[in-house]
């Protein structure tokens, strides 16, 4: 199987695949409770949760099959500058192959066009990579969350400037 991936905007005809993605990633990371995204109704449909003003969510496509996807929107219950990086998953046939960079690149740049000045991101102990991916894009530990987002499994935070 090729290594070779393309990022592309969600269609509708994806919402099935993505929704199995998180489904099956997270609990993989023991984020499978209350309290964490894999409960959110949006993820049965994401194509049209993020085809609301200031959002934009992008898959990974591999060998014409989506593999995993992130996108950012307003952060609930925060100031109207900054938006959340949500449901960034891969399966783990993605993982290693510079998919997670390329596509925080992707939606920090969605971001920055939207108008947001900062971005943030809620995610769990032991999910690793994504933390080290996370810092070497610059974003910063916090000591708790911001917003309101009802993700209170989560138990680590960043936030990042889009200067």
């Amino acid at each position: 199987m090729s290594s070779r991936f393309e990022i592309r905007p969600i269609l509708a005809t994806d919402d099935a695949a993505l929704a199995s993605i998180i489904r099956t990633v997270m609990p993989e990371f023991g984020a499978s409770g209350a309290g964490f995204a894999i409960h959110d109704p949006e993820v049965d449909f994401m194509s049209r949760a993020y085809a609301e003003p200031r959002c934009s969510y992008f898959v990974v496509e591999r060998n014409g099959r989506v593999e995993g996807g992130g996108g950012i929107a307003p952060l609930e219950g925060g100031n109207a500058d900054t938006c959340e990086l949500r449901k960034m998953y891969f399966l783990p046939a993605l993982r290693g192959l510079g998919a997670g960079k390329a596509l925080m690149a992707r939606c920090l740049d969605a971001a920055r066009s939207l108008g947001f000045r900062q971005c943030y991101i809620e995610t769990l102990a032991g999910m690793d990579a994504a933390q080290a991916l996370y810092r070497k894009a610059g974003f910063r530990a916090l000591a708790g969350p911001m917003g309101s987002t009802g993700h209170h499994g989560c138990n680590r935070f960043y936030l990042r400037a889009l200067d």
